[in-house]
């Protein structure tokens, strides 16, 4: 099996870099479907082009490429051992072609390994089968999305929606919850693979299972054929939209998988998943190791169709206000703003995660913050061979980690726009008001589009903490984002998440029965 590790490292990249034509297919049924003009489709046709982007750039759809998970299908027999090293040593060559960020985190130390390599990472589950053949797939599924994973232990009372029971009616509730409790921090438009029954554990591994299904796939039990498409036509009646914006399409897929149970148990786990849905897999001759065929049609038999951000938004243009502000930014620039602003920042901005913002609680900053721009983001980077810094991919992280801190941060330093993805909560837009600042939120996930707009890389601080959670220095140029949150008490994400627990709450009556 001399190319193994090759087409390992050829999946990795594909995986990575090319989004599945079944998932394309979903983004553009979703563009079709969502409201022309408004800020889901303008997030909607910014993801296109991204997408476009990484393919022809080879580079990373999303700047979290998350913790590669493998399942690989071998024949009797076959050397596991030496496939497992094989697969170590190309996640290791792809995190250093930039192909995968570096994402493995000693949890008591926080130090970062730089590979993707350490105790429990990448993940790899084998299993054999009776066929000559090895199979392998894999999926990157982000963080962000992630942390939006939830598992429901029935019965139980739901939010807005109610008591659900032991049965496929308290299913359906559990499944709508998990769409509404996402929101946009999950990065929506999002598909989800649930699991119903076994234990905490295999429970969470067949959700996570179902992500592997064909996005056009036909369920063979009919009982949740009927769920699953239930659950499609329903959860986008609850206007969560793209990135949380409020819109027509929460969700663009929903596979469901069942098990048996203890009788003293009833679990149902939702494992959620971005718009940036990762996952391929290859079909490998065991002679050789090469790759035979692609296990999920490859993107590039489905090109997006690219249009403007601003043919996007043409219809709603003479509504929405655009402003163009250079860092550093003045308080009163700042209060002039308003939800729904698209604002394009020209000049310096940091990116910030949750080590930086932890240590900023009690440090002085390496640089001056006053009227500065903080980006939550953990970009992929490159050095070349004279020692310079390249930005790969540069899309938002989820913010709502930053909230303990950000409110105090932004008094502390004089912060005047705080950028990532999904929104923040009460204390920071407290903070926003009081002190002149404003948050701005970047379309999750556009990692390709939102490193054109850095220029150059002015430097880096802290990089002991990791690539990730360093504070990078970018001159941004055209860097555009939409603001949800302003200095006047005002948040987008509080009124779309209101108005959906709303909508929620009109499907309590059963269903199933």
């Amino acid at each position: 099996m001399q190319h193994f590790q090759q087409s390992i490292y050829q999946l990795i990249v594909e995986t990575s870099t090319n989004l599945p034509a079944d998932v394309r297919r979903a983004i553009q049924k979703a563009r079709a479907l969502e409201d022309q003009g408004t800020r889901s489709a303008l997030s909607l046709s910014t993801i296109a082009g991204n997408i476009h982007m990484a393919e022809c750039n080879v580079s990373p759809i999303c700047q979290d490429t998350g913790m590669p998970t493998f399942i690989v299908h071998t024949p009797v027999g076959a050397n596991q051992i030496e496939m497992k090293k094989q697969i170590y040593a190309a996640v290791a060559q792809a995190t250093k072609d930039s192909k995968l960020r570096p994402n493995s985190v000693d949890s008591l130390t926080g130090v970062n390994s730089g590979d993707n390599l350490g105790p429990g990472t990448p993940v790899i589950h084998f299993e054999q089968w009776e066929r000559d053949e090895i199979e392998v797939k894999l999926i990157l599924k982000g963080g962000g999305c992630e942390n939006k994973n939830i598992q429901y232990s029935l019965p139980t009372e739901l939010e807005g929606i109610g008591k659900a029971g032991r049965d496929l009616d308290g299913i359906r509730k559990c499944i709508l919850h998990a769409v509404y409790q996402a929101q946009g921090q999950g990065c929506s438009a999002g598909f989800i693979g649930v699991g119903i029954g076994g234990d905490r554990t295999t429970g969470y591994e067949l959700a996570k299972q179902q992500l592997f299904r064909k996005v056009d796939d036909v369920n063979p039990n009919e009982d949740l054929r009927k769920l699953e498409d239930y659950i499609m036509e329903n959860a986008n009646k609850l206007g969560i939209g793209t990135m949380g914006f409020g819109g027509q399409v929460s969700l663009l897929g929903c596979k469901i998988g069942v098990m048996n149970r203890l009788p003293a148990s009833f679990f149902v786990s939702v494992a959620y998943n971005c718009w940036a849905f990762r996952r391929q897999g290859v079909l490998i001759n065991a002679s050789t190791g090469e790759i035979k065929d692609w296990v999920y049609e490859r993107g590039s038999e489905v090109p997006m169709e690219i249009e403007t951000p601003a043919a996007a938004g043409s219809e709603e243009s003479g509504k929405r206000r655009e402003v163009v502000l250079t860092a550093p930014i003045t308080e009163e620039q700042i209060r002039e703003l308003k939800v729904g602003d698209v604002v394009i920042i020209n000049g310096l901005m940091h990116t910030g995660r949750d080590a930086l913002h932890k240590y900023l609680m009690d440090h002085d900053s390496p640089v001056d913050l006053n009227g500065g721009v903080i980006y939550h983001c953990g970009p992929v980077m490159s050095k070349d061979e004279n020692g310079e810094w390249h930005v790969k991919a540069a899309g938002p992280t989820t913010s709502i980690r930053e909230e303990p801190y950000q409110g105090d941060i932004i008094k502390k330093f004089g912060i005047r726009a705080v950028i990532g993805k999904g929104g923040m909560g009460a204390k920071t837009l407290a903070a926003l008001k009081e002190h002149g600042a404003v948050y701005l939120n970047a379309i999750g996930g556009a990692a390709q589009y939102y490193a054109e707009c850095f220029k150059k890389v002015e430097g880096v601080d802290f990089l002991e903490f990791g690539i990730p959670e360093a504070m990078w220095h970018f001159q941004a140029e055209g860097f555009a984002a939409i603001v949800t949150m302003d200095s006047h008490g005002n948040s987008l994400h509080a009124d779309v998440e209101k108005d959906s627990l709303e909508k929620l709450s009109s499907f309590k009556e059963p269903v199933f029965k």
